[in-house]
């Protein structure tokens, strides 16, 4: 790794603060390769750049809207080979939607399977060693 000088990068502490997030998740994401140091400073330390800040933002993004860091990762290489990543974000966006639909359905199922549970609930049971909860017909 190349050795820079402390004013042309900032560290991982700097980073932390400016970005908001903590230290060890600025670690994880260099560990990962989403965020790549630009090098150290005669000290040793991890030296950021400003566009640090910007693709911890376009990351930040990217998980609020429910991707994975994997899927994330997929798109900065796009970005990364001199590419823009649109398609391939376009793309990892339908499959969130897909997952979320496929979320939605099943919580449509539990909310059902409780409502038909709750509808035959009885408040005092008559009691059954062999049986934690009578209503739970388990």
């Amino acid at each position: 790794m190349t050795v820079i000088s402390l004013a042309a990068g900032m560290k991982i502490g700097v980073l932390a603060s400016r970005s908001g997030l903590p230290v060890k998740t600025l670690r994880y994401y260099e560990d990962l390769g989403l965020l790549p140091a630009i090098g150290r400073s005669e000290g040793g330390y991890r030296l950021f750049s400003d566009e640090s800040l910007r693709r911890l933002e376009f990351i930040r993004r990217l998980k609020t809207l429910g991707l994975s860091l994997e899927e994330i990762q997929g798109c900065l290489a796009v970005h990364d080979a001199g590419e823009l990543p649109c398609g391939d974000i376009e793309i990892q966006l339908g499959r969130q939607i897909e997952r979320i639909d496929g979320q939605i359905k099943e919580l449509r199922q539990l909310r059902k399977e409780l409502q038909d549970l709750l509808a035959g609930w009885q408040s005092d049971p008559a009691k059954d060693d062999a049986v934690i909860c009578p209503n739970l017909h388990v």
